[in-house]
């Protein structure tokens, strides 16, 4: 099966191509920074012996996706799991945050990921076969006061995982979304969350949510939230009002 990964170069995009490198899929992965992808895509060929495709896409600007769909299918590559991995944050006070890297952030989230997942989607859905990996975050089960776009941007991607899920099941077509809690990536400081009390414990390793995540997406889950700690906390978001979970998700957003 070949594997087509967003955001592949760093965090877990990148852990996601090792390690479906080491279990001997081909790969297409992508991202902005084509020097880093082009370094990871020597090394996983070298170790591991499998083909890898490197293809420079900035996901974040308009009609991006298209032009990477059209380069991929008129490299004559088939995609049989679609991984929507490519993601950013921002944090601020919403009226004090820049809007333009808030329209980046909706494309690349949210219009992107979508794009993607319809122009590959229906290519799996013709064939009857095929697996998609949205991720999201934990941020999807709450609203999120000082990263307001970026919480309600994974909500989205959670709430059309699991509508496509119920679509695709009956053509053979496994849909499923991973939310991560924090992670050891370099998400925090691409979001500017400086120091904020969101990464001060709690924070799993990126290999550990790899692990996770390839176990569970293996074996079908539609629902993929790894760590203990982050599933009881998305479980008691269930059981408070939103205005109550805005207050305690401030807290813990607010810099120390």
């Amino acid at each position: 099966m070949t594997v087509l990964i967003t955001g592949a170069s760093s965090g877990i995009g990148e852990s996601l191509a090792v390690k479906y490198a080491m279990e001997g899929h081909p790969l297409i992965i992508t991202a902005r920074n084509k020097d880093r992808l082009d370094v990871l895509a020597s090394t996983l060929i070298k170790r591991y012996g499998v083909a890898v495709t490197a293809i420079e896409s900035d996901l974040s600007s308009k009609g991006s996706a298209l032009k990477l769909f059209n380069k991929i299918t008129q490299s004559g590559l088939t995609v049989e799991v679609l991984i929507n991995n490519a993601g950013v944050g921002l944090f601020g006070e919403f009226h004090k945050t820049d809007m333009e890297k808030e329209e980046a952030m909706i494309q690349l989230n949210i219009t992107s990921l979508t794009e993607l997942t319809k122009l590959f989607g229906r290519e799996m859905v013709k064939k009857g076969e095929g697996k998609v990996l949205n991720i999201a975050s934990t941020a999807a089960f709450f609203p999120g006061p000082l990263m307001s776009v970026y919480y309600a941007s994974k909500a989205y991607v959670k709430s059309f995982s699991h509508a496509l899920s119920n679509e695709w099941r009956e053509h053979g077509v496994q849909v499923s979304v991973l939310c991560p809690g924090p992670t050891g990536t370099g998400f925090k400081d691409a979001a500017e969350l400086g120091d904020s009390k969101l990464f001060q414990k709690g924070i799993m390793s990126v290999e550990a949510v790899t692990e996770h995540a390839y176990k569970e997406f293996t074996e079908g889950k539609e629902e993929i939230i790894p760590g203990a700690m982050n599933r009881i906390q998305t479980r008691f978001g269930k059981f408070i009002s939103s205005k109550k979970a805005a207050s305690i998700v401030r807290k813990t957003q607010e810099r120390v």
